[in-house]
C-alpha cells in the first residue's frame, strides 16, 4: 500500500463529498470510495486522476440503505487494507416522503444514521490498530429542530410524513450522529483513535435534489454564491488530516471557521447518548444476530 495514508470514505461521488475527495487526493492519500453507482465511482476516479495524477483509488461498491451490503463492503474493505488512517461518513439523505427499506428501516434513517453506526462498528478495530487515526462524520446544525428524542421508537420509525415533516426527522438522524460521535469518542477514550462530528453549513447540492426545481434553484444560488458546498468539504478535510485535530474527540464542528458546536441539549446528555447507543447495538444485534455490534 506503501506510505500514503488510506482514507476510506462515505457519499463521494457527489456533492461536497466529491470535492472533499478531490482535496484529500491532492494531499497524496490512497482513498477507498463507498459508492453505489459504478459510473459514479469511475466518473470521481477520472477527475481525481487529472487533479492527483496516479492517486490509487479503490471503490467498494454497496447501497447504504441496506445495512447487509453496508457489512460486505465493511468486510472486504477490512481484507484489503492493513491499515486505515481516517473514515468519512459523509453519505446523506434528506427524504421528502417515507421509504422503507427492504430490512424494515425508514431508509433516511439507514442512509444517515444505522450505515455509519454499522460501518464504524465493523471497521473499528482496524482503526484502532492502525492509530494514531481519525473518524469523521457528517452531521448537521437541522439537530436543533428536534424536540424529543425517544431512542427505540426513533430508530424503529416508518411512520409516513410530509415533505413540510422531513426536516425535523432529518435532523433527528443528524442529531443522532452527534450523540453517536460524542459516545463513541468516550468508548475510544486512550485509543489514539479522534472521533469528530461537523455541521457543513447550507448546502446547494445533492440533499436537495428530490424537491422540485431543484436543479434551477442551484443554479441561481450558486451564481449569488449562496450555499457553497466547498465550506463542507473543507471541514470534512481539515477534521481528517489537520494535525490540529489530532488529539480532538468527541467534538463537533461548523463549517467555514471551525468553530466547535454544542450537541443540542435534547441530545447532549451522556445518558441518552448512551441510551442510544445501547438501543442501536440491540437493534442491530436482533437483525444480524451474528455481528458483533456495540462491543465496548
Amino acid at each position: 500500500m506503501g506510505t500514503r495514508p488510506v482514507i476510506v470514505m462515505t457519499g463521494a461521488t457527489n456533492g461536497l463529498g466529491r470535492l472533499a475527495a478531490l482535496d484529500l487526493a491532492r494531499t497524496g492519500a490512497r482513498l477507498g470510495v463507498i459508492a453505489r453507482s459504478r459510473h459514479k465511482a469511475d466518473a470521481l476516479r477520472r477527475e481525481i486522476e487529472q487533479v492527483a495524477p496516479r492517486t490509487p483509488v479503490d471503490v467498494f461498491l454497496a447501497d447504504l440503505s441496506l445495512l447487509a451490503d453496508v457489512r460486505r463492503a465493511a468486510e472486504r474493505i477490512d481484507a484489503h487494507y492493513p491499515r486505515i488512517d481516517v473514515l468519512i461518513n459523509n453519505a446523506g439523505l434528506h427524504a421528502f416522503s417515507q421509504r422503507v427499506t427492504s430490512e424494515g428501516f425508514a431508509e433516511m434513517t439507514a442512509v444517515n444514521y444505522l450505515a455509519p453506526w454499522v460501518l464504524t462498528d465493523a471497521l473499528r478495530d482496524k482503526l484502532t490498530a492502525s492509530a494514531p487515526a481519525r473518524i469523521v462524520t457528517v452531521a448537521s446544525r437541522a439537530s436543533r429542530r428536534v424536540h424529543s428524542i425517544d431512542p427505540f421508537k426513533d430508530l424503529t420509525d416508518t411512520a409516513g410524513f410530509t415533505r413540510r415533516e422531513s426536516g425535523p426527522l432529518y435532523g433527528r438522524t443528524k442529531l443522532m450522529d452527534i450523540m453517536f460521535t460524542q459516545e463513541l469518542g468516550r468508548r475510544l477514550e486512550g485509543t489514539g483513535v479522534a472521533v469528530t462530528c461537523l455541521c457543513p453549513g447550507f448546502n446547494v447540492t445533492g440533499l436537495g435534489r428530490e424537491l422540485p426545481l431543484a436543479r434551477p434553484l442551484e443554479k441561481v444560488l450558486t451564481r449569488l454564491n449562496i450555499g457553497d458546498p466547498r465550506h463542507g468539504a473543507d471541514i470534512i478535510v481539515r477534521l481528517a488530516t489537520d494535525p490540529a485535530f489530532a488529539g480532538v474527540t468527541g467534538g463537533y464542528f461548523a463549517a467555514k471557521t471551525a468553530k466547535p458546536l454544542e450537541c443540542p441539549e435534547i441530545g447532549r446528555d451522556e445518558a441518552i447518548q448512551r441510551a442510544l447507543w445501547d438501543a442501536t447495538a440491540e437493534l442491530l444485534r436482533d437483525t444480524h444476530p451474528t455481528g458483533a455490534c456495540g462491543t465496548s
